[in-house]
């Protein structure tokens, strides 16, 4: 791996918030203190419309996704709309049978007056059309990428009352916005709660938005909502996972997935009760119900990605880009597979899991290649598209698949340099470890919440090794003692035939504060080593 290291030197806190590209005064003031979340949306078209259905006393439904940030949206709306004395129901599309997105089967069992979409929306001109033959008002709440034409130039939107849209916030944060607003806008005694700003952090970290601006405002307040949520859902599902503390990583890893594997295999209603429910047996029995489902989505993710994974190595012909598809394939777990593609073999991924006439696909991309502007590159063999440059998903008619490859594939050989498909890792500022003290550890932690956008410090030092042994199942990981410091390397354990003790290497690695024992000692988590 090549480490591109970013400063040799100079005061720590300084070099990181530069190395983020936080320059000015101002800037790091709001970066290390951001201020409470504040976003303008041009929301009076939507919310006169609104006012309107409630006062005739018909019937709206919040049309969501069955992804977390979809199902955090939906439950925003439909709590805020329930406050406002609306007659509204929640509607959550199920993969297999609605499709992604607002779509005219999911429509076809909707009545009522208006339909709210929630991350979804932006690109559905046939379905919006649908809804208003069935004299069926549409407001669009989404952020996904606008359609784009082949030519590059942009397309008319879908032809609803309201588009509420912006790519700087997740569904959540802009759900967030729209119900925090109407306080002030809609004359009603409306309060609006920190538990609708839970959910938006929760979203935004899920959904991978950058933790910079006002996304980090969200995180961070979000957060401090989290750890003392009152949401009998949240926390029996925080009681379940035995977390003791909300941050970014228990999230990203341990409620997100919870959250997800209910619209993956099954119907994400599960945890859009999770999240509403004021009753804790209920909430018990959700949560249940929500980690038998994640506990077979990562036995099911783990099948395909062997079969997908054995597929890629017995190709002779290397690709710019990893396109599988099979029959066998489960259209719910596609994503993470393509995830685990990108990350063993460092190429854009598709997979597709075939059907007898038509076909899902989900891709995941390396950073320097927009996967969604490629896979509309391919427009005219598609049946829809829709996504973010990192990840998107579409349909495509099985009998397309061979050209569909042919053409993105042409598309990818051009477009993705060998530089791009280099790994390589930042280096914030290389660092004698004698410098390591609890003192650095602090500032370092003034900038949480670390996500996208915003990562965890890396930095480089030489050392001599003190001590190392293999730990984990099959010596998976490496746990090294360098100089007065300990290291752990997960997933690092194939490095030990190569070292010994007193030999000095060279560690990438950010810092951790272990409390093992009740004892407070710094850390070294080690990203790559160089000997």
């Amino acid at each position: 791996m090549k480490w591109r290291i970013l400063s040799k030197g100079g005061d720590v806190l300084e070099t990181l918030l530069i190395n983020r590209g936080i320059k000015t005064k101002k800037a790091r003031e709001e970066f290390l203190n951001p201020p409470s979340p504040k976003f303008k949306l041009d929301l009076s078209h939507a919310y006169a419309l609104v006012r309107s259905v409630i006062k005739n006393k018909e019937k709206i439904v919040v049309y969501g996704d069955y992804d977390a940030d979809g199902i955090c949206a939906t439950a925003i709306i439909w709590e805020w709309l329930k406050n406002l004395g609306a007659d509204v129901l929640p509607y959550l599309p199920t993969r297999e049978k609605d499709g992604y997105g607002l779509s005219i089967e999911g429509i076809k069992n909707i009545d009522a007056k208006l339909i709210i979409t929630v991350d979804n929306g932006i690109t559905a001109h046939e379905a919006v059309n649908f809804a208003n033959s069935k004299k069926i008002d549409v407001i669009i709440l989404d952020h996904h990428q606008k359609p784009a034409s082949l030519s590059g130039g942009p397309k008319k939107l879908p032809k609803a009352k309201a588009i509420i849209w912006t790519d700087k916030l997740c569904a959540s944060g802009i759900a967030y916005f729209v119900a925090k607003t109407s306080v002030s806008t809609m004359n009603y005694e409306l309060r609006a709660t920190n538990s609708w700003l839970e959910l938006a952090a929760i979203a935004t970290i899920t959904d991978l938005l950058p933790l910079t601006g006002i996304n980090r405002s969200i995180v961070k307040y979000g957060l401090e909502s989290l750890n003392q949520t009152s949401r009998v859902g949240l926390k029996a599902l925080f009681e379940a996972a035995g977390i003791e503390k909300i941050t970014p990583y228990e999230i990203g890893y341990m409620i997100g997935p919870r959250l997800n594997a209910s619209g993956r295999i099954d119907s994400a209603l599960t945890a859009l009760r999770l999240l509403c429910t004021h009753n804790k047996e209920k909430a018990r029995e959700y949560v249940q119900i929500l980690n038998q489902l994640n506990k077979e989505r990562q036995e099911m993710t783990e099948e395909m990605t062997i079969h997908a994974k054995q597929k890629v190595e017995s190709r002779k012909q290397k690709e710019k880009i990893i396109i599988i598809d099979h029959e066998s394939y489960h259209q719910g777990v596609i994503g993470l597979v393509a995830g685990k593609l990108v990350d063993q073999f460092y190429l854009p991924a598709i997979v597709i899991a075939k059907g007898q006439e038509v076909s899902k696909a989900s891709a995941r991309s390396i950073f320097g290649f927009n996967i969604i502007e490629a896979i509309r590159s391919c427009e005219s063999l598609l049946i829809n598209a829709g996504g973010h440059p990192m990840a998107a998903g579409f349909s495509i008619e099985t009998n397309k698949i061979s050209n569909f490859k042919f053409q993105i594939s042409n598309y990818a050989q051009r477009n993705i340099s060998a530089d791009t498909l280099r790994r390589s890792l930042k280096i914030d500022r290389i660092l004698e470890l004698q410098e390591i003290n609890m003192n650095l550890y602090q500032q370092i932690v003034q900038m949480a919440p670390f996500g996208m956008g915003n990562p965890e410090p890396v930095f480089a030092s030489s050392g001599i090794i003190q001590n190392l042994r293999t730990v984990g199942a099959e010596g998976k990981h490496l746990k090294l003692a360098i100089d007065d410091f300990d290291a752990i390397f997960f997933n690092g354990g194939h490095f030990l035939p190569q070292l010994k003790i007193g030999q000095k290497i060279k560690l990438a690695y950010s810092l951790a504060l272990d409390t093992f024992n009740g004892n407070n000692k710094l850390q070294l988590k080690v990203r790559d080593l160089q000997l």
